[in-house]
């Protein structure tokens, strides 16, 4: 799957990596990054390799969630009321633009990516594994946008930065898509496996080793961010939980059976950059998440042994 992704998305080897160890994991993605640098394309290639299916919202103001989880309409002909499925009911959800719909439309979200169901005028509804969302938000505009809540920010097993690529790898894909057979590399990705490989993917990564020193050192990570003067709000709990999963997604696709501390200190920004919050006073110095976490990291010792 990292192959054939590779072969059509270029330049963004971090974040193919996390998002391929979000998958394994059983989570979701926040995918923060600039127009234009293929965040939809990652999705609909992403579903491609498993042959999977792929929805996308647009999300807008005038967003109401029964579009985003579907509703009953009576059906004069039959005289019952059919259900109408939302787009939701997919293997991988693309929230585009997750921030410009207000809070109503946001939560709707909440239980079909906690429970993996979704509940239609009482009638609770299961989705088919794998199902994995990921929502983007636009870093440049924020003008009439709704600033996502934490409960909702901290569903989100990680947060994934797309930047620009380098010079010669967007000198490619301009190249590509600007030529007569711009299509045709989507095209060629193959299936590489099914969803049920997916599934049973996941339940293999979950059980990889993570021994008790690895578990309490992604814990002292998360402490420290409580504890920090730097931070004024700091991981939970669950942000500790996603630390292990990651580590052990990262482990696995390097085709190992345990977690070290580094697949650990790999998975600390991207986990807990959504969980954080800085202090007024470190916010106005122009240090950003990522700086302040990086010192957080480095300063809590790793297990050696």
């Amino acid at each position: 799957m990292r192959e054939q992704i590779r072969s059509v998305i270029l330049g963004q080897e971090t974040v193919i990596e996390q998002v391929l160890a979000a998958l394994l994991a059983g989570g979701h993605v926040l995918l923060e990054g600039k127009p234009g640098l293929g965040k939809t394309h990652l999705v609909t290639t992403l579903a491609q390799t498993f042959g999977g299916d792929s929805a996308r919202i647009q999300f807008t103001p005038d967003l109401m969630p029964s579009d985003v989880t579907g509703f009953r309409l009576f059906d004069m002909k039959s005289q019952t009321f059919q259900l109408r499925q939302g787009p939701v009911f997919t293997n991988l959800l693309l929230a585009d633009e997750i921030n410009r719909a207000p809070a109503k439309t946001q939560s709707a979200l909440l239980e079909v990516m906690q429970e993996l169901q979704v509940t239609i005028d009482g009638e609770t509804i299961k989705l088919t594994p794998p199902f994995m969302t990921l929502a983007t938000q636009n870093p440049v505009e924020h003008e009439g946008t709704y600033p996502l809540p934490e409960a909702q920010l901290d569903r989100f097993i990680m947060k994934v930065l797309i930047d620009y690529p380098v010079r010669e790898a967007e000198c490619e894909i301009v190249s590509r898509a600007s030529g007569e057979s711009a299509g045709a590399f989507r095209s060629q990705v193959s299936v590489v496996c099914g969803p049920q490989e997916i599934v049973a993917a996941q339940k293999a990564t979950a059980l990889v080793q993570a021994v008790p020193e690895v578990v309490g050192y992604a814990v002292a990570i998360a402490q420290a961010t409580r504890e920090s003067r730097s931070i004024s709000l700091g991981a939970g709990t669950r942000g500790a939980i996603s630390l292990v999963k990651i580590g052990k997604a990262f482990a696995a696709l390097e085709g190992r059976g345990f977690v070290t501390p580094d697949d650990i200190k790999s998975a600390s920004l991207p986990v807990l950059r959504h969980r954080v919050q800085l202090t007024p006073e470190i916010a106005i110095s122009g240090q950003d998440v990522d700086d302040v976490l990086h010192a957080i990291v480095d300063s809590v010792p790793a297990p050696r042994s």
